[in-house]
């Protein structure tokens, strides 16, 4: 099947946003390095991907996460987790970070204080500050695929190293 869409800009070609792309994959660095569990971590980028529409961060992150081990009824529940029981409360408490954190706009007082407390109630400092990192540097990747229309479906994990 031939790809009918087309990105508007290439952002590992171009000269400046590949450069912004390296240095976003870069801070990511200190969460996959931190203990934070990454099948968490994969999960709350899946879930803020979901909600921005980044098809192909979507695809990225569930065949990433399928190679990690993740269940395809646990992905395939990601977007209602609120009514799935395969979820646990820590795993609730990131994805309702990544929902908030996502859509800030959304609320006039940003993500709200009870959510923060059930993130820290079940993830120490440590974890806590990945998960606000990784929210923050999915949104940055979803922004860039989107704005630039990056096709989803042709990711094979492992692509990026």
């Amino acid at each position: 099947m031939e790809n009918l869409m087309e990105a508007r800009l290439d952002i590992f070609a171009h000269p400046v946003a590949s450069q912004v792309v390296k240095n976003i994959a870069a801070a990511g660095k200190p969460v996959a390095e931190s203990s934070l569990p990454a099948s968490t971590s994969e999960l709350v980028v899946l879930r803020a991907s979901q909600i921005n529409g980044c098809g192909f961060c979507v695809d990225m992150h569930t065949k990433n996460a399928t190679k990690a081990g993740e269940t395809q009824q646990r992905l395939h529940l990601v977007a209602a987790w609120r009514e799935a029981t395969v979820f646990t409360d820590a795993e609730r408490a990131a994805l309702e970070l990544a929902e908030e954190g996502t859509r800030i706009a959304d609320s006039a007082g940003g993500v709200p204080d009870e959510v923060w407390a059930n993130v820290t109630a079940h993830f120490d400092e440590e974890q806590a500050g990945a998960l606000l990192s990784i929210v923050a540097l999915i949104n940055a990747f979803n922004r860039l695929n989107v704005i630039a229309q990056r096709p989803a479906g042709d990711y094979e994990p492992g692509q990026f190293g």
